[in-house]
């Protein structure tokens, strides 16, 4: 088998000043062509990964770098890294955030819950804080997969096994035990455990709001987890919902964060990250802040787009995108520069910035429409309201919306009820103007919801579903 060789993070710096010198974008066809490979195996060259030697020699001779100079010569270094979901090469920001985290685990934090939107970087944030703690003892557990039961019976035993247990049949059977066993091993070993996607385990409540775990013993288990005298495990969760079973006289053991997107100059680390060109004075610069801007930095979108632009037809001509998918940033530029004006109502916007490409609609479409189905299961007035809501462009006071609820013969209890379940689930933002709280939405579910208020009246279903669930109740 050929010798394969990996590049090192200073030598992919030296590289990335050559490639600069001879006006090269990190994937430039002239680049792979002279180096007698392929594009995909100069972005593996480009995330670290290891290659050919005799490849990774032609990849840095054409920029004119001695090879020796840009290997990465210690084989600890790679042998460390763990196979990630998300977190990988671009990888860009979030330094506070992940220094605050780290910190907060090393000390007496037990349990580290990410909140956020569908797509906003919460598992790369999380696998980003366990590859700085370096724990020997990790495991992932991702509720997003459907192959595997997520009960806490079944996942406490998948665990236990796999740390060497050996369970019978009764132990099996008696849940009360398993919880005793597990929390007992989490209390004398060091384990780092990322619980992945939580809010697939979790539903919605019609009649109090808050999201709790379908399974009751998982909140038993976090009651037990986070009340022992001492622990020396830790869990990481991340969730687009808070659950609401985590109990607040533990505050002390127990840290949240929302994340949101990334600022301005992160956005345009993560389009160089991924091979575009960013420099002021290039053509795709004001472009991209534009890109970026209109998706309030929202990772997964942006990384979407990037490798859209990256690919054919366009190889990285960012201009020759805008020309064929501008005018759906324009869309969201205009109804911005309207609000300027005074016209904050937009219910006929037509927003697509979800699903103006086939890509976008594969892989941010479909995750912002499990989260609008979930609501919809859980709390159709939520639902409804934040499709109502959504045609605000802008920051409006919270009872801009609720009146809306009156039209659904709501009272004004449920109305706030609806309205703290959006909260509990991030699909709205709070911001202070002048001493008083507005709600708004990021723009991607704006997006979304624009659509689903379009079809609230679709044959009076919506409405159904409503007096049903309440006559049931």
């Amino acid at each position: 088998m050929a010798a394969t060789i990996a590049a090192s993070e200073q030598g992919l710096k030296i590289i990335d000043m050559a490639r600069k010198k001879k006006g090269w974008n990190k994937y430039e066809s002239a680049w792979h062509d002279l180096a007698f490979t392929s594009k995909a195996t100069l972005k593996r060259f480009w995330q670290g990964k290891a290659i050919a030697q005799d490849t990774f020699i032609n990849i840095c001779k054409t920029v004119g770098e001695n090879w020796e100079k840009i290997v990465d010569n210690n084989p600890l270094s790679r042998s460390k890294k763990k196979d990630f979901f998300a977190y990988d090469y671009a990888w860009v920001g979030r330094e506070n955030l992940v220094t605050e985290l780290t910190n907060k685990i090393k000390d007496t934090c037990r349990v580290a819950i990410i909140v956020g939107i569908s797509g906003i970087g919460k598992t790369a944030l999380a696998e980003k804080v366990v590859s700085e703690l370096d724990w020997n003892k990790f495991h992932q557990e991702n509720f997003e997969l459907d192959n595997q039961a997520s009960d806490f019976a079944s996942v406490a035993s998948r665990w236990l096994e796999k740390w060497g247990d050996r369970l019978q049949e009764e132990d099996r059977k008696d849940t009360g035990r398993l919880l005793n066993r597990l929390v007992k091993r989490l209390q004398d070993n060091e384990y780092l455990i990322l619980m992945d996607s939580v809010e697939n385990i979790m539903e919605g409540n019609e009649l109090e709001g808050g999201n709790n775990f379908r399974d009751e013993w998982w909140g038993k288990f976090f009651e037990s987890f986070l009340g022992t005298e001492s622990c020396k495990s830790r869990i990481i969760l991340t969730s687009q919902d808070f659950p609401h079973q985590i109990p607040e006289r533990y505050k002390n053991f127990w840290h949240c964060i929302l994340l949101t997107g990334l600022s301005e100059s992160e956005r345009l680390e993560l389009f160089e990250k991924t091979g575009l060109e960013v420099d002021a004075d290039s053509p795709s610069y004001e472009y991209l802040k534009r890109i970026g801007a209109a998706y309030e930095g929202h990772p997964l979108a942006l990384r979407v787009i990037s490798g859209e632009i990256g690919a054919k037809p366009f190889d990285g001509n960012v201009v020759a995108y805008w020309k064929k998918y501008g005018h759906e940033i324009e869309e969201v530029e205009k109804a911005i520069a309207e609000v300027d004006r005074g016209i904050i109502e937009g219910a006929d916007d037509e927003w697509k910035l979800d699903r103006y490409t086939r890509k976008l609609r594969k892989n941010v479409q479909e995750r912002l429409e499990k989260t609008f189905g979930r609501l919809k299961q859980d709390t159709i007035d939520s639902y409804r309201l934040l499709c109502e809501g959504s045609i605000y462009r802008c920051a409006v006071p919270e009872k801009f919306w609720l009146n809306h609820l009156a039209d659904w013969d709501c009272d004004e209890d449920e109305a706030d009820l609806a309205l703290e379940v959006l909260r509990d689930r991030f699909l709205l933002e709070e911001v202070v103007e002048n001493d008083d709280v507005f709600v708004r939405q990021h723009n991607l579910i704006r997006s979304v919801a624009l659509e689903h208020h379009k079809k609230l009246d679709e044959d009076g279903q919506d409405r159904d579903l409503a007096t049903d669930a309440r006559m049931v109740n």
